[in-house]
């Protein structure tokens, strides 16, 4: 990610069955080259990106919304247990500066994008 972006909420969109996006913001941090981002294991979203992996992800900074990115691809892992608290506790660190307060009911997805392109406009 570009270095405006760290922090930064994102909005990964998910496919429901019927084909439409659900678009609901969360926070997005990176596992090495993969994309990572946190939900709870029986949402809408996870049970979406259960049945189809594929993932458009939209970041704008909310103090420059002249400036956005654009990434597409798939979930190429599910995260859970001590593993995903490591990944949650380093997302939370970066958008709060504390490890996630809640300890129950989170799992990670792991994405490797496939089409990534940042604007910047005005």
């Amino acid at each position: 990610m570009k270095p405006g972006f760290h922090g930064v909420p994102c909005a990964p969109s998910a496919f429901s069955a019927s084909g439409a996006a659900g678009t609901p913001e969360v926070w997005i941090g990176l596992e090495g080259c993969r994309i990572a981002f946190l939900t709870g294991p029986g949402s809408r979203k996870a049970r979406n990106l259960d049945r189809d992996p594929r993932v458009a992800i939209s970041i704008t900074p909310h103090d420059n919304p002249f400036t956005m990115a654009v990434i597409r691809g798939h979930v190429a892992e599910r995260v859970d247990g001590d593993q995903a608290w490591a990944i949650i506790d380093r997302i939370s660190r970066k958008y709060t500066g504390q490890p996630y307060p809640l300890r129950a009911g989170r799992v990670v997805f792991l994405i490797d994008h496939e089409h990534a392109q940042a604007h910047q406009f005005g």
